[in-house]
C-alpha cells in the first residue's frame, strides 16, 4: 500500500471548508420550521435531537458524553424527553428536508444541481471510505445512515461524516490534554476562532460563573493570562491539540490523495463562501467577547 504525503494541514483545511457549509444547518430557520412541524420547538431540543438522532433513543448521559462541551444539566432538560415528542426517524426525515431547503436557499438551485456539486459529493464520499468507526460514536452512527441519490444531499451527508469523524477524534485529544468540555471551549475562544461567550452561554448551558471558574483553572495551568488571553504555553497547547487531531484524522484525506483533497477543498470553499455571502451565520458568532 502506497502512503500518500499531504501538505501540512491539508486535511484540516479540507475539513474546515466542508464543515463551514455543514454548520449552516444549525443556524437555519428552515431547520426550526421542519422540527416544529413534528412538534419539537425549543432551540436546544432541536439541536440535541438533530445531532443525536442517528444514535437512536439515547439518554442525556450519552448525548453529554458524545457532545462533550455541553453542560449535562442542560442536556437532561431535553433528553430523553424529546423522543416522546418525535422519534429519531421522524427527526432524521425533518433534518433531511431542512438540509434540502437550506442548501437551495443559500446556494441556489443552479449550484445545487451543478456538475461541481456532483463532483464534490463524489470526492467527499470517496474520502469517507477511509474513516474508522472505532471509538467514534457520532461518526459511526451517521455512517449507518443511507446516502441520498441527490448530489447536494450526498455532499452534506459526507461532510457530516467527515465532521463527526474529526470531532470524535478531537474529543479524545482534549481528554488526553486534560481539558474538560468548558476549558476546551474557553481556550478555543481565546484563539479568536471559537464562539463568543454569549453564544456559549445560550447554546451550551454554561453560566458566566462557570466560564470564570474554567478560566481560573486555565490561568493556574499557565494557559491563560490575567486578561483571558492565551499565554505562550496556551498557544502551544492549542497547536498541539490541533496537530494531534490532524494525525488521528489523516486517513480520509490520505485515501483521497493530494489532488483530490485540493479539489475538494476548492469546491468546499466555493460553496461555503456562497453560503456566507447569503447570510448563513450570525455576525457576532465568533470572537473573544
Amino acid at each position: 500500500m502506497t502512503t500518500v504525503t499531504l501538505e501540512p494541514r491539508a486535511g484540516r483545511q479540507c475539513h474546515n471548508a466542508l464543515n463551514s457549509l455543514h454548520a449552516t444547518l444549525y443556524f437555519s430557520p428552515d431547520l426550526g420550521k421542519e422540527m416544529a412541524s413534528i412538534g419539537i420547538t425549543h432551540p436546544r431540543a432541536v439541536n440535541f435531537a438533530v445531532r443525536a438522532a442517528a444514535m437512536g433513543r439515547v439518554g442525556a448521559g450519552t448525548v453529554a458524553a458524545a457532545f462533550y462541551n455541553y453542560k449535562y444539566e442542560l442536556v437532561a432538560r431535553h433528553v430523553p424527553a424529546v423522543w416522546s415528542v418525535a422519534g429519531p426517524g421522524d427527526v432524521l426525515a425533518a433534518r433531511a428536508r431542512a438540509i434540502d431547503t437550506t442548501l437551495r436557499r443559500l446556494l441556489g438551485d443552479e449550484a445545487v444541481g451543478s456538475a461541481e456539486m456532483a463532483e464534490a459529493a463524489g470526492l467527499a464520499l470517496r474520502a469517507t471510505e477511509a474513516c474508522s468507526r472505532s471509538a467514534r460514536p457520532l461518526y459511526a452512527a451517521h455512517a449507518d445512515l443511507p446516502v441520498s441519490d441527490e448530489p447536494h444531499l450526498a455532499y452534506f451527508h459526507a461532510a457530516t461524516l467527515l465532521r463527526e469523524h474529526r470531532g470524535d477524534g478531537h474529543l479524545a485529544v482534549l481528554m488526553s490534554a486534560g481539558l474538560d468540555g468548558l476549558e476546551a471551549v474557553v481556550s478555543h475562544t481565546a484563539t479568536g476562532k471559537g464562539m463568543a461567550p454569549k453564544w456559549v452561554f445560550g447554546s451550551r448551558g454554561w453560566s458566566q460563573e462557570d466560564w470564570d471558574a474554567a478560566s481560573l483553572r486555565l490561568r493556574e495551568r499557565g494557559a491563560l493570562d490575567a486578561d483571558g488571553e492565551l499565554t505562550e504555553a496556551g498557544v502551544a497547547l492549542r497547536a498541539e491539540i490541533e496537530a494531534e487531531t490532524d494525525r488521528l484524522d489523516r486517513g480520509p484525506y490520505e485515501h483521497l490523495g493530494a489532488a483530490g483533497v485540493a479539489r475538494l477543498t476548492e469546491l468546499g470553499r466555493l460553496f461555503a463562501g456562497a453560503a456566507l455571502a447569503a447570510g448563513a451565520y450570525p455576525a457576532d458568532l465568533l470572537g473573544k467577547r
